[in-house]
């Protein structure tokens, strides 16, 4: 894969170290602003980065590349993998995907008209504990009750109490809990249940945005209540129950460090698969497997999952009252 990242904030400068152990990927361009681009150059040089711009036009015209890694603040990622797939690049974007569900498939129907790849960086869906997650929560008897907490006090919560609104607690940005840490538990939940029958959230909201909430999923037989907080924090920890034992999931669900599978009979035990430590390892590892095999099939499994996930966040937004953008 010959990558473009377009973006240089936080999540970039946590991908960027993991890229030395990933050689099959080839950065070949990172995109700025021109207020951050001291920051990009000295990121373009600390990793040997070919080219950096300041301007998307410029960027997506570049033929060094075949695939963009859209890693800009949220309300932007919409317009920007839709000007790299209309540039017919593949696309690889951060969570979460679109603002709307009428946004996600105007992108899906560009890639899949382009026939290029276009799938959502989302950690959980590709981690190797994941998979044996699923696989514990088979062993535990009829599922019951799903319970994900991913509170984590914001850096950012003090200065948005005084009044500074930063991205992460702005609506027109597409800031929230629910868009920024619950979203990881919704994905966590729609890979092992599918659609829900009902969506509620509860939210705590201040100036328009929700700070923190409970999410309630109803799938019938089983329910489930995904929390995300921004302006407190408890263990961050999720709980899969049914009637012969649990899964215990400890840390967040974007990371999935550990599980521990406890049984009714009082038996437990506590496994870790990870491939790598960097949680974006596997996800990456795959998604280049995926552009060089053209795996078009994967990506329409991938895209109904997303879309799932969108049409959740949208509901749950609606009945809090919630308007993004």
């Amino acid at each position: 894969m010959k990558l473009a990242i377009l973006g240089s904030g936080m999540i970039v400068q946590e991908f960027l170290p993991l890229t030395k152990d990933l050689p099959e990927i080839q950065v070949k361009a990172l995109l700025g602003t021109k207020r951050s681009q001291a920051k990009t150059e000295k990121l373009q040089a600390d990793y040997a980065i070919e080219a950096s711009y300041t301007d998307l036009d410029e960027c997506l015209q570049s033929t060094a590349f075949d695939t963009v890694y859209v890693a800009v603040p949220n309300h932007l990622h919409y317009a920007f993998a839709k000007k790299a797939l209309e540039a017919g690049k593949h696309v690889i974007c951060e969570k979460p995907f679109t603002l709307t569900s009428a946004e996600l498939l105007e992108l899906e129907k560009i890639a899949l008209a382009k026939n290029l790849v276009l799938v959502e960086a989302i950690t959980n869906q590709y981690l190797a504990n994941y998979q044996g997650i699923k696989e514990a929560s088979q062993q535990i008897g009829q599922l019951k009750i799903i319970e994900c907490n991913y509170s984590q006090y914001s850096s950012r919560y003090d200065a948005f109490k005084a009044g500074t609104i930063l991205p992460a607690f702005n609506p027109k940005m597409g800031g929230g809990a629910l868009m920024d840490i619950n979203i990881y538990n919704i994905h966590l939940v729609v890979g092992l249940l599918g659609k829900p029958q009902r969506v509620q959230y509860y939210a705590n909201i201040e100036r328009s945005i929700d700070t923190s909430g409970l999410l309630i999923l109803d799938y019938g037989e089983i329910k489930v209540v995904c929390i995300g907080a921004k302006d407190s924090e408890a263990t961050i920890r999720s709980t899969i129950q049914g009637t012969e034992g649990s899964v215990v999931i400890n840390g967040p669900t974007n990371v999935l460090d550990n599980y521990s599978l406890e049984r009714r009979s009082g038996e437990g035990q506590t496994f870790d698969h990870k491939n790598h430590p960097h949680r974006m390892y596997d996800e990456f590892k795959l998604f280049n497997q995926v552009i060089e095999n053209h795996d078009m099939t994967f990506v329409e499994q991938q895209l109904e999952h997303s879309k799932l996930v969108m049409e959740i966040v949208e509901a749950a937004l609606a009945d809090a009252g919630i308007v993004l953008g």
